[in-house]
């Protein structure tokens, strides 16, 4: 007898390949979105980022509202206080971890499921991938997102650039982004020449830039620049020339 063919099988082996086909070339896609920006950034500074365009919309699409990074200062050139006093502040073991601290994670977990505390564990990397790649927010995609583009720059850029990055296009208040731009609207001169008080008191504004005060610091702005201050004490820099 002759063999009788099933179309309604030969009718999903179709439909599974050609759905792999699509997954495979939506995969495709994806890593071209990501893996080559940040391989262009690898050697070509950041003009923008979604967070000054967010601002932008935010403040009624103002012409007067900066949409570009401007005055970018090589790391070389921004004075060391300022490196020691944002790694004071905010990741201690930036040289040592490959862009995750599991014991600050672990610890920021505990806390925020046994207090009414509500703290993060963010590393200068994973503020960078958020800062230069993403928009702010706590939803669990962009939090994906956030790690998946850690993993990149950890393993595509040098410590070196992803500091020079970070330090080159955090928000640093009201449309004021990067060191250079902060150091000269705080201080009326450039962030090659801060002081460690003046490194310290930039750092100690960064978890909220826009409502932490630098000319009127509010008393744990100054209890956390004295502690950055007496914490930059302790940090060692590795040469970044």
């Amino acid at each position: 007898m002759p063999v009788v063919k099933n179309p309604t099988k030969g009718r999903k082996k179709t439909f599974r390949i050609r759905l792999g086909k699509i997954l495979f070339d939506l995969l495709l896609a994806f890593l071209a979105l990501t893996v080559v920006p940040v391989l262009i950034y690898s050697a070509t500074d950041p003009a923008t980022t979604p967070l000054l365009w967010i601002r932008w919309a935010e403040n009624d699409k103002s012409e007067h509202y900066t949409r570009v990074i401007k005055n970018w200062i090589p790391i070389e050139r921004i004075s060391p206080h300022l490196i020691k006093a944002v790694i004071a502040a905010e990741d201690q073991k930036f040289f040592q971890h490959n862009g995750f601290d599991w014991q600050a994670i672990e610890s920021a977990i505990k806390v925020n499921l046994t207090s009414n505390r509500t703290i993060g564990a963010s590393t200068i990397s994973m503020q960078t991938s958020r800062n230069v790649f993403l928009w702010q927010g706590r939803t669990l995609v962009r939090k994906g997102l956030e790690s998946y583009f850690t993993v990149l720059i950890e393993n595509l850029w040098s410590k070196k650039r992803i500091l020079e990055v970070y330090l080159n296009v955090i928000e640093w208040g009201q449309g004021i982004y990067g060191c250079e731009a902060a150091s000269r609207y705080y201080f009326n001169h450039s962030a090659t020449t801060l002081s460690p008080v003046e490194a310290a008191s930039l750092a100690a504004i960064l978890p909220s830039p826009r409502r932490w005060s630098i000319h009127r610091p509010q008393k744990h702005v100054v209890n956390r620049q004295a502690k950055i201050l007496n914490n930059m004490a302790h940090v060692r820099v590795p040469r970044l020339s």
